[in-house]
């Protein structure tokens, strides 16, 4: 049984194969579950202190999740499986962004000086349309 936040039987095949395995030592605790407790934590967002017992130890998890980090596991493991996908036509690369969802940090248009935005800058911004796309893009110069 596939619990929620956790890999299905699909994605374990496809992921396993670019882990690391330990060629010597003492035995590791499943993969699966160590990878199902990361899996876990980052779409929950609890701390690894919190980790379920049913993960195993949350130090064990965590430990190899920061090995696997430093190593750039987790990038070649995307980097192949996007590769594989594009291979199968299975991703489609068109990407549009509505503004309503692209949001600037509170601090974004801070000018350094207290107070507020008071100061000029040279840079200027000109709205433009693009009649192909249909949308508008802002051209910034200095």
């Amino acid at each position: 049984m596939v619990r929620r936040h956790e890999l299905t039987d699909q994605e374990r095949e496809l992921l396993a194969p670019l882990i690391p395995r330990a060629a010597t030592g003492r035995p590791r605790v499943s993969d699966r579950q160590v990878i199902n407790g990361m899996v876990y934590k980052i779409r929950t967002g609890i701390s690894w202190r919190d980790l379920p017992e049913r993960y195993g130890l949350w130090q064990t998890v965590y430990t190899r999740f920061r090995r696997y980090a430093l190593a750039g596991v987790f990038t070649r493991a995307l980097q192949q499986i996007q590769t594989q996908a594009d291979a199968a036509g299975d991703i489609d690369w068109l990407v549009q962004i509505d503004s309503t969802i692209v949001r600037a940090h509170q601090h974004a248009a801070a000018t350094g000086r207290k107070g507020g935005g008071t100061g000029r800058t040279n840079r200027t911004s000109t709205p433009s349309v693009d009649p192909e796309a249909g949308c508008v893009r802002v051209v910034c110069s200095d």
